[in-house]
């Protein structure tokens, strides 16, 4: 009950701010929170795009495309984006007007059914997201620094928690009225025009998160290393991420971790409309949980890791996430669905506040943006080979067992997390 009045509590305060900001951080606050409205309106339509391609008839590599080729990209670009960042005095518009980019991608995938025919739609709307994953690899890296510039490294948590529990109610309910409109509407014009209106939220982001007000940052030397070979650069830079032992063990372990996430991404909608032919209206609901669900869990994950630590709930949620992937599987039926997908909100909120957390305490400062790069890197690679991985899975094993080869990855990254103590060192600014 204390929590739920805690909850209460914040959610005036915060109502409060999003109204009348009485100074520049809580301005900051303001634009950062309902940027993250537009963003969750867009992602809440994002969430049918692999379903439409499905629909559309796409094969399951096609599907995994379009985690694949983000990867791809930022696997190529995210340290030059890093190093590019990290001479940036004003780092704002590499994320406000560079996501626009991205967010607009979903109207233009809704515009593409009324100039081709279903067979070309489909290489059409990859062909857009190939294109996007170039801005978007760019937004990902000055995401964090963003976010970590507005909260400071004390309202880490702060900030987020309610970013992400904002997101997820408004993703819920987008969800959850896309769902329905779905199954109003005859396809193909039912997915274009929920796709098409997404602009709306794309435009919502980029009017407040374009009103953020950062301090000019310092960039950290760079003339004479500038002139030095790239082989020598690298060198150098590698050499000073290996005395990070705390920086080390996060990266290898968050990449096994992640290669089971997102080894299942392709699966979920694959298994739900090829082996359960759920309707898109049942889709809805099992993402609209949730989406609902991170809208609390961010709060109560807040909490514990205040109380008890990073180490705890980043153990807790890995091996809770195991089961996701595991217990879907299993399933026959639509019915168990949102209650494994709620469980799964739960955990995955917790994962998603101790990462961000963890990562930005075993960064230095003034080499943040590079540290940050070669962080996407690793997610890059992970989330290129892994989904390819598992839609090869299930075209040759089925889409269970590759569902249990997500959830034995899973298992393997929480191991690691256990075994090299990642989370376990008191953060520098306690």
């Amino acid at each position: 009950m204390h929590v739920f009045n805690d909850l209460g509590l914040r959610s005036v305060a915060l109502a409060r701010w999003l109204t009348r900001p009485a100074n520049v951080q809580q301005r900051n606050v303001r634009n950062v929170l309902i940027d993250g409205i537009g963003v969750a309106l867009v992602q809440g339509v994002a969430t049918f795009l692999s379903v439409f391609l499905v629909r559309l008839g796409a094969t399951p590599f096609m599907v995994g495309l379009l985690t694949s080729m983000p990867a791809l990209t930022g696997m190529i670009l995210a340290i030059p984006v890093g190093r590019l960042l990290e001479r940036q005095r004003d780092i704002l518009p590499w994320y406000s007007r560079v996501r626009v980019l991205v967010l607009g991608s979903y109207a233009l995938t809704g515009l593409v059914p009324f100039f081709f025919p279903p067979g070309v739609t489909i290489i059409a709307i990859i062909a857009i997201w190939a294109i996007a994953t170039v801005p978007q690899a760019v937004v990902n890296v000055a995401f964090t620094m963003v976010m970590s510039a507005v909260a400071g490294p004390n309202q880490r948590y702060y900030l987020m928690s309610r970013r992400w529990s904002i997101m997820g109610i408004t993703t819920a309910i987008t969800v959850a009225l896309v769902g329905v409109i779905l199954d109003m509407i005859s396809f193909p014009l039912n997915y274009q025009l929920v796709f098409i209106a997404s602009f709306a939220g794309g435009m919502l982001s980029f009017a407040f998160s374009n009103r953020i007000e950062l301090p000019a940052s310092t960039p950290p030397e760079v003339v004479d290393r500038g002139r030095a070979p790239l082989r020598d650069r690298l060198r150098d830079g590698l050499a000073a991420m290996r005395e990070n032992a705390d920086y080390n063990r996060f990266l290898i372990s968050q990449f096994v971790f992640r290669c089971g996430l997102t080894l299942s991404i392709p699966l979920f909608p694959l298994y739900w409309v090829r082996e359960l032919n759920a309707p898109d209206s049942w889709i809805g609901v099992i993402n609209t949980v949730n989406s609902a669900v991170l809208m609390v869990a961010y709060f109560l994950w807040s909490k514990v890791s205040e109380r008890r630590g990073n180490s705890m709930v980043l153990r807790s949620c890995a091996f809770g996430l195991v089961f996701y992937p595991l217990l879907t599987g299993l399933t026959k039926s639509l019915a168990p669905l949102p209650i494994y997908a709620g469980f799964a909100g739960i955990f995955a909120a917790g994962i998603d506040l101790v990462m961000f957390d963890i990562l930005l305490d075993t960064c230095p400062p003034r080499h943040a943006a590079s540290y940050i790069a070669l962080f996407q890197t690793t997610s890059y690679v992970a989330t290129f080979l892994a989904p390819t991985l598992g839609t090869y899975l299930a075209g040759t094993l089925g889409y269970a067992p590759a569902l249990f080869v997500s959830a034995g990855l899973r298992l393997i990254g929480a191991v690691l997390f256990v075994t090299m103590g990642v989370g376990a060192k008191r953060k520098r600014d306690t």
